[in-house]
């Protein structure tokens, strides 16, 4: 087996999380009385930490920042987390694996207990021995950072075990400075153009590609 462990980022890769992720946008720029973006550059939001997208993107610094957040948070947690929608092929993918002998985990910038109560919304939890993501505090919401938990995790000592999957170029440069190769899946949110860019190790077209990598 070339791959003992399987690392999951969660949205675009795992869950097609777009339309909760957008209208959770979607409340902050209501709530800051803020005109919608077209769709097209809405939809770039989706893949970077909150904090990076809300900071970066739309300007927002100190507490008018972390009000952004609180809002972003309020309606994803309670309403946004149910609009997602699990890719097609995921669970019976999830399943070979287990099946195959490889130890899954997630390794997500979200909010960790978000992404516990989304896996087990959709049934998929019983797959991973690790659901890793960042604090409440958006403390280790970098993509390394939460890799780097998930790896010691699981007590890994041997990194050339381990394989990234993901659906944007932040998990591909995570995997990286963390000295792991990544996947890259082209059903997400990415594209052949930015994985290359990144140097992704490997590019899939379907969840039951990454079997073939194994």
């Amino acid at each position: 087996m070339k791959f003992e462990y399987i690392f999951f980022d969660l949205d675009g890769t795992l869950t097609d999380s777009q339309d909760g992720i957008l209208n959770s946008f979607r409340s902050i720029f209501k709530h800051f009385d803020i005109k919608e973006p077209e769709y097209e550059v809405l939809r770039t939001y989706i893949g970077p930490p909150l904090v990076l997208t809300v900071g970066q993107t739309l300007g927002f610094t100190g507490e008018k920042l972390q009000e952004a957040v609180k809002v972003f948070r309020n309606y994803y947690d309670n309403q946004g987390y149910k609009e997602n929608r699990l890719y097609d092929g995921i669970p019976q993918t999830l399943q070979r694996l287990k099946a195959l002998g490889c130890k899954l985990s997630v390794a997500t910038s979200k909010p960790e207990h978000t992404a516990i109560k989304i896996m087990e919304h959709f049934d998929i939890a019983k797959y991973f021995d690790n659901i890793c993501g960042s604090l409440p505090d958006e403390s280790r919401s970098k993509k390394t950072d939460v890799i780097e938990y998930a790896i010691k995790l699981n007590g890994i000592t041997d990194r050339s075990k381990i394989l990234m999957v993901g659906d944007r170029k932040f998990d591909v440069e995570g995997a990286h400075q963390s000295g792991l190769k990544c996947a890259g899946v082209l059903f997400g949110y990415g594209s052949r153009e930015e994985f290359e860019a990144a140097a992704a190790d490997y590019i899939v077209e379907k969840p039951e590609d990454l079997e073939k990598l194994i």
